[in-house]
Parts: structure tokens; C-alpha cells; sequence
């Protein structure tokens, strides 16, 4: 698998290069940018562990990174100005950064980290476009970031037990195809792989396809259907073989307001002696811009949970997203409820009943400074587990600020803090948790 992503990705570069590289020889350098990053962070407690046997620790990290995009680099702040996809035949926007940790206290901590991220994408013609995205990570942290979250600040509901480095690497090549102002077909694939050490966590992959269709009959009514297949093969626990079906009706009232109906069922087979389970979610939504820069979607309804083997669950389902994005203030609000799967992680607790609200607002103080504040909070029960009598939870919630300033073109200071807690009913997952970090970052 790791062959042909890099085959993929080797037959972008190839396309994409010959087209401009006649054009863009003499100023080729100026589409890299490399960086540097010293960061200090002082962690009250690195394994998350309940107060009676936390131990605190200062963590330096030294990043050297590189940046290369074919957008243009703005001459005032020096970084790469966004490229309008639709009008540009190809792009590439690649960051990469290797971090080297080391714990004051807890050296045989020390690791060394990796973040990359890659979005490249080819269009054949104006209606048929290829997209390469990857996604790569090598971290310790005890619970994971979200690489897919609405929000910046989302985590998964696994962790593991102590600062174990573990390795996430997601690959997503597409293709879609314009048949009409609005219709589009796509096929998307992903293959997501984790790996860890450890005799309590396990490694995985997923394999997902996933086909899709949008049809409008006029400029008021128009359908969609999605399909997904997900392969998921786990180093102990039984395999997975899952699908996907969603159909969705808008209505389109006006350019600013939109109503659906959407249905979604999900299948869960797994291998033996795992349970296998069907959900059944029907819901209605609306979108909504309140004006260029404001808008929101919600959507609710109602999800049933049907095991092969005992009792059928159900409960609400809702998903509220709403984001502003002006010259100077960005903001973002999302509430999300119902029921969450978490596969493919630390712990891989599967099907867990979920309510979570994430928030964060950044706000332009001055030219070069900007402050930022952001909250969240998560409830979550797994059916899984029963202590007592008691099935396991977690009240989970967070709070933190950030800021920064532009000292010169080249660089910035910036500070951030926050505090974390869980409460749980099984004492052995309560945590409480203090961050404050450092950080200074030299760009060329």
C-alpha cells in the first residue's frame, strides 16, 4: 500500500510539473518556504493520569519545516495566498515538519515527531479533476486530534495509557466528474493506517470506497446518494466489514436557504465472536448564510441501534454547524449529538452513545497580533463496558487561549494555555490537566 501511494502521488508530480516548469524556472525557489519552530510547554500532568499519581514535566521541541505550494507568496507577510482551484489547472500545497521532543524530567520520553499534510490536484479538463490528499502524523500525545474535525480542537474518544509514539497515516486520492452546473460524480478511496506499541493498544487499517452522486432537476430541487464500503482489519480484535447508505432531497427555497431530508443506514459485520449491529438514522436539516461571511447548517432527527444479538437502542441525533469568517474575526460553533464510532484508534471502543460541543473564536487585535479563545466539551457512555451495574462514562471538557504576534515578517512569538478534565465513573480515567506553551517560529 505505502508502493502505491507513492506511485500516486510520483504520477502527479509528473503531470503536473512538465505543464509549468518552462514557466516557472527562474522562480522556482520562491515556491518553497522553509521554517523553524522553538516550542517549551510545561504539562502538569503528561499521562493523564488521576491527580494521586500525576507527574508533571517540561517538554522542548526543536521543528524544522519546509513548505511548497504553486500559489504565490504574498510579499507582505511572506506566506502562500490561497489558489482558486477552480480556475487553476493544477496545484500543489505540501507541509511537512519533523519535531525533536525532549522531556526535562521523563527522558525516556524523547522522541522524535512528524506532521505532514499534502493537497494536490490535476484537472484533466475543466469538468474532470483528480485530488491527492495525505495525511500524516507521529506523535505521543494521549488523545488524539481529530484529522478530520469540523472545528480545530476535536479529539478522539480513545487514548492510550501512557506517552507511546504511534504513527497515522491517511491517503485519499479522488476523482470527479461535472456533468451539469451542479451535478457531479465522484469516487473517493481512503486508506488509513495506525500503528502503535503496546500490549493494550493495537494496530489497524481501513479501507474505504466510497461512490457518489449529486442531480439537480432544477435549480430548486436536486438529490443526492452515497455509498460507503469499509474494510477494517485490526491486529487482535475481529475484522470489520461495514456499509454505508445516505440519500438526501434539497430543496433550494432561495441562493441563501436550503431544506433536506436525508436517510442513513449503517451495517457493522465483524468476525466472530463480536456482535454485529444495523443503525437507522432518518433526519431533516437546513442550511442558511445569513450574509457572505455568516452561515450555519442544523440538522436533527432520530437514530435507532439494532444488534444482532440484544435489545434495540435509539435515541436523538443532531448536528449543528455554524461559522463566521470576516476580515478580522473568525468564529465557530458545532454541537454534535447522538451516537459515535470509533474505530481505527488507540482503543477502538466501537459504537458509543455522544454529545460534544466544540467552540473557538479568533479575533485580529492589531495588524500583527492575534488573539484566539477556544472551549469544548464531550459526554460520552460505552455500551461495552459495565462496572457495577454501571455502563462506563465520561464527562470530558476543556478550555484555552492563544496569541500571537508578527514581530518581524520572518517572525513570530506566541503563547497558548488551557486546562482539561475528565470525570468519569471509573476513577482510574479521571484527569485534570494544566498546558502552557511557547512557541517561536523563523520563516523564510
Amino acid at each position: 500500500m505505502d508502493k502505491m501511494k507513492w506511485l500516486i502521488c510520483t504520477l502527479f508530480l509528473l503531470v503536473i510539473f512538465p505543464a509549468g516548469a518552462d514557466a516557472e524556472s527562474k522562480d522556482i525557489l520562491l515556491h518553497f518556504q522553509p521554517y523553524i519552530t522553538l516550542q517549551e510547554e510545561y504539562n502538569s500532568n503528561i499521562d493523564l493520569t488521576p491527580n494521586r499519581g500525576k507527574r508533571d514535566d517540561y517538554i522542548t521541541t526543536i521543528t524544522p519545516g519546509l513548505k511548497f505550494s504553486t500559489a504565490t507568496r504574498s510579499p507582505v507577510t511572506g506566506e502562500f495566498r490561497p489558489t482558486p482551484t477552480a480556475e487553476e489547472r493544477y496545484g500543489v500545497d505540501l507541509d511537512v515538519r519533523a519535531g525533536f521532543n525532549f522531556y526535562a524530567k521523563e527522558e525516556d520520553y524523547n522522541y522524535t515527531s512528524l506532521h505532514g499534510t499534502l493537497n494536490a490536484w490535476y484537472a484533466a479538463t475543466p469538468r474532470l479533476i483528480f485530488r491527492v490528499r495525505d495525511y500524516v502524523l507521529r506523535s505521543d500525545e494521549i488523545r488524539e486530534a481529530e484529522y478530520a474535525s469540523p472545528i480545530e480542537g476535536g479529539y478522539l474518544l480513545s487514548r492510550t495509557r501512557k506517552r507511546t509514539p504511534y504513527v497515522r497515516n491517511v491517503f485519499e486520492p479522488s476523482v470527479q466528474y461535472q456533468f451539469g452546473r451542479e451535478n457531479v460524480i465522484s469516487l473517493n478511496y481512503r486508506n488509513n493506517l495506525y500503528e502503535i506499541q503496546g500490549r493494550t493498544n493495537e494496530d489497524s487499517i481501513e479501507n474505504f470506497i466510497n461512490p457518489r452522486i449529486t442531480y439537480w432537476f432544477d435549480i430548486r430541487n436536486g438529490v443526492s446518494f452515497e455509498y460507503g464500503l469499509t474494510l477494517g482489519h485490526f491486529e487482535r480484535s475481529p475484522d470489520l466489514t461495514g456499509h454505508m447508505a445516505m440519500g438526501r432531497y434539497t430543496h433550494r427555497f432561495n441562493p441563501k436557504t436550503s431544506l433536506f431530508g436525508e436517510y442513513t443506514q449503517l451495517w457493522r459485520n465483524f468476525d466472530s465472536p463480536s456482535v454485529d449491529y444495523a443503525v437507522y438514522r432518518p433526519s431533516l436539516g437546513l442550511e442558511h448564510a445569513f450574509n457572505p461571511t455568516l452561515s450555519g447548517r442544523i440538522q436533527g432527527g432520530y437514530y435507532w441501534k439494532n444488534p444482532a444479538r440484544g435489545a434495540t437502542r435509539g435515541g436523538p441525533f443532531y448536528d449543528v454547524l455554524v461559522t463566521q469568517r470576516a476580515q478580522k474575526t473568525t468564529y465557530a460553533l458545532s454541537l454534535q449529538g447522538g451516537y459515535t464510532e470509533d474505530y481505527f484508534s488507540a482503543e477502538n471502543k466501537g459504537f458509543t452513545q455522544y454529545h460534544r460541543v466544540l467552540g473557538r473564536v479568533n479575533y485580529q487585535l492589531l495588524k500583527k497580533m492575534n488573539l484566539g479563545l477556544f472551549n469544548s466539551y464531550e459526554w460520552a457512555k460505552l455500551p461495552g463496558d459495565v462496572i457495577g451495574g454501571r455502563k462506563e462514562t465520561h464527562h470530558i471538557w476543556g478550555i484555552g487561549g492563544n496569541g500571537s504576534y508578527r514581530l518581524f515578517h520572518w517572525l513570530t512569538l506566541a503563547l497558548e494555555a488551557s486546562h482539561r478534565e475528565n470525570h468519569s465513573n471509573l476513577d482510574g480515567n479521571d484527569y485534570s490537566e494544566y498546558r502552557g506553551v511557547l512557541r517561536v517560529t523563523a520563516t523564510y
